[in-house]
């Protein structure tokens, strides 16, 4: 594989080659670039790029930089990875293209909700506590086939499912648990997949890849 010029040409070359050895296209990954805690400055140039799908994890901030940058660039699909508090239901609703975080039956109420008054459907999906690590939130695997039931009946489309397997252990096993519980389930996208094991998850039937630091380096210290 040629050096390629830009992180963007290179994780897009990766996706390519994870692809072909996984005898899929690339056109059935998306890759969705995470720009949580990076200004409009650092995102800008993927988006020169023609990059168009970016993830961030909190409404608040994603308020602040995306309006601007939409009104320049209106094809972007914007996702919501992190974790969704209730209260921010509608703000959710009104401004991100997809959810990746729906975990709980009060937040498939209150985005249910939302939705209603919005006039707007969108896509989400369920994400799964695989590693059993309340702290990351996620559906119990158990309770998966009534959160499920929960959101049809509320009219919110599914889009698929979401892992985060735990840090410092091998995520391949949580990755095909994933994809069988998709299979299981007759769902068709799998959110699952960053920057250390993005490769593993597309070999494991990835539909969405969770990508930041491989395109924009490290993360600015917080505030």
């Amino acid at each position: 594989m040629e050096k390629a010029e830009t992180p963007l040409q290179h994780v897009q070359a990766t996706i390519a080659q994870a692809c072909q050895i996984a005898r899929r296209e690339p056109g059935e990954v998306t890759l969705i670039a995470v720009s949580k805690m990076h200004p409009a400055a650092a995102i800008e140039p993927l988006l020169r790029e023609g990059q168009r799908h970016f993830g961030e994890n909190r409404v608040q901030e994603a308020q602040g930089k995306w309006p601007a940058l939409r009104e320049a660039h209106p094809a972007v699909q914007l996702h919501l990875i992190g974790q969704l508090q209730s209260n921010k239901a509608d703000d959710a609703v009104a401004l991100f293209d997809v959810i990746h975080s729906l975990d709980r039956p009060s937040l498939v109420k209150a985005l249910g909700k939302a939705m209603d008054k919005a006039d707007k459907r969108v896509p989400c999906f369920v994400q799964v506590d695989l590693g059993e690590e309340q702290q990351k939130g996620g559906c119990p695997v158990a309770e998966l086939p009534a959160l499920l039931d929960q959101a049809r009946s509320a009219d919110i489309p599914i889009a698929g499912l979401m892992c985060l397997p735990p840090a410092d252990i091998e995520p391949a096993p949580f990755f095909a648990f994933l994809d069988k519980l998709a299979r299981d389930h007759g769902l068709e996208g799998r959110s699952m997949g960053m920057s250390g094991d993005y490769e593993t998850a597309i070999k494991l039937g990835a539909t969405h890849v969770r990508v930041g630091t491989a395109l924009f380096g490290a993360r600015p210290p917080q505030d």
